[in-house]
């Protein structure tokens, strides 16, 4: 179905640190990352404390996951949990970046996640005097290794896809480290991936939809009837069968832009919450820190968005409403508009997710007057907004906070010292 000759050719490198955060706290300790049984664990002061990161000695020996809850894993003596340092994990993220710039230029790579990145290395072999993409690949590997004691797998492919299959599938099994996927091998590597949510783009939703149709393996998505395909699944039937074939047209040196940004945060709270006023504390604070966030980008919302998921002791998983507003960035009104919605939805049951977003922007630092309101009122409110706003970055958040975010419930301040999250911090170390 694809001539692989008139396909797009690239040398291109998916670069994963091998359970990034396991390893830094390991090399940080004075412990082999690939030895020493470590977990990170956000909040292990509870039962169900999350694992965010499990060396790889801790997931052989003991089974974890990067998902599996404190109460799942098996008691050893040997096993350190410590909790995480999102500030360092950041530093090194930063650090090992630097590196991979000085094997291609900042067109060549893109940075995919914290512990991830693509580089295309092609116009880069000649300057290294190197043969070959493996060649460079283990130099890179090396220069990682040598600096940091980080171990980092790779996977090499003509494209994004072969690359981060290769990485997903095989490099992290091989003894090197190193895997490499091209076109011609798509039959003896792509076709034999066993399980479909393993393709990259494909999640559980995806695969028990291809399941539906008859399609079992990877080998029978790129066997099927494409004009059925794209029937059924429109533009992403399309998509998934070109992956199937090792095709992936994307261009590293072309930026994604999405046609419309939005605005949000969420957090899954410490217990599952069933008192509607300590739910009501977490909603404000939630809406006054996404507003917060498009004041400092001189934006206003014309669209408020909330989802409250459900404890997993619930029938029902939860719901996700929106609304449309007159265009504003003040707080007040914000909170109002999510109140709004969930005293309108909500049914009384336990509460362990909220999440709060606004979309439909507009970029201006006019202000959008009510005419209902009075207009020096609303002028007031805005400049009071910004005011805090400046106090805040100034002094921190707990400098200027409401009165509420020191009742029960309340998580606001707790999360001030959290980066992406979790702590930030050097608790945990010596």
């Amino acid at each position: 179905m694809f001539d692989y000759s008139l396909e797009r050719s690239e040398d291109i490198l998916c670069i994963d640190v091998k359970s990034f955060f396991a390893s830094v706290e390991c090399v940080d300790r004075g412990y082999h990352p690939l030895k020493k049984l470590l977990v990170v664990m956000s909040h292990a002061e509870n039962a169900g404390g999350l694992v965010l990161a499990a060396s790889p000695m801790a997931k052989k020996v003991l089974g974890i996951s990067n998902v599996s809850r404190k109460y799942e894993i098996p008691p050893h003596p040997e096993l350190e949990i410590v909790p995480p340092r999102m500030n360092r994990y950041i530093e090194k993220n930063t650090e090992i970046n630097h590196i991979y710039r000085e094997y291609v230029s900042d067109e060549d790579l893109y940075i995919y996640s914290i512990d991830e990145s693509f580089l295309s290395i092609r116009p880069s072999l000649e300057l290294f005097k190197t043969n070959s993409a493996y060649e460079l690949a283990k130099m890179i590997q090396r220069h990682v290794y040598r600096q940091t004691g980080l171990y980092v797998t790779i996977g090499i492919g003509d494209n994004m896809l072969l690359a981060k299959l290769a990485l997903d599938n095989e490099a992290k099994n091989n003894k090197d480290f190193i895997a490499e996927w091209r076109y011609e091998d798509v039959p003896n590597t792509v076709w034999k991936i066993k399980e479909l949510s393993d393709m990259w783009g494909i999640g559980r939703r995806t695969e028990q939809n291809l399941i539906n149709s008859g399609i079992y393996s990877v080998y029978d998505l790129a066997h099927t009837n494409f004009y059925h395909l794209r029937q059924t699944m429109g533009v992403i039937g399309e998509q998934l069968y070109a992956n199937a074939w090792g095709i992936d047209r994307s261009n590293i040196r072309i930026r994604y832009k999405p046609l419309e940004k939005s605005y949000g945060n969420s957090q899954v709270l410490p217990k599952d919450y069933t008192n509607r006023n300590e739910i009501k504390i977490v909603i404000r604070e939630i809406a006054e820190q996404v507003a917060t966030r498009i004041r400092k980008r001189h934006c206003q919302t014309g669209c408020v968005s909330l989802y409250i998921g459900y404890s997993q002791y619930e029938i029902e998983r939860g719901f996700s409403r929106q609304m449309k507003i007159p265009v504003t960035s003040n707080s007040k009104k914000l909170i109002q508009y999510c109140l709004q919605l969930f005293d309108k939805h909500y049914g009384g049951q336990a509460v362990r997710n909220i999440g709060i977003s606004y979309s439909k922007l507009s970029y201006t630092t006019d202000i959008q007057l009510d005419l209902f309101e009075d207009p020096e009122q609303q002028i007031a409110n805005e400049r009071l907004d910004y005011l805090v706003d400046k106090i805040r970055k100034k002094y921190g958040f707990k400098s200027l906070m409401h009165a509420s975010s020191l009742l029960e419930g309340a998580t606001a301040i707790d999360r001030t010292s959290l980066v992406g999250g979790h702590a930030g911090g050097m608790d945990g170390m010596k």
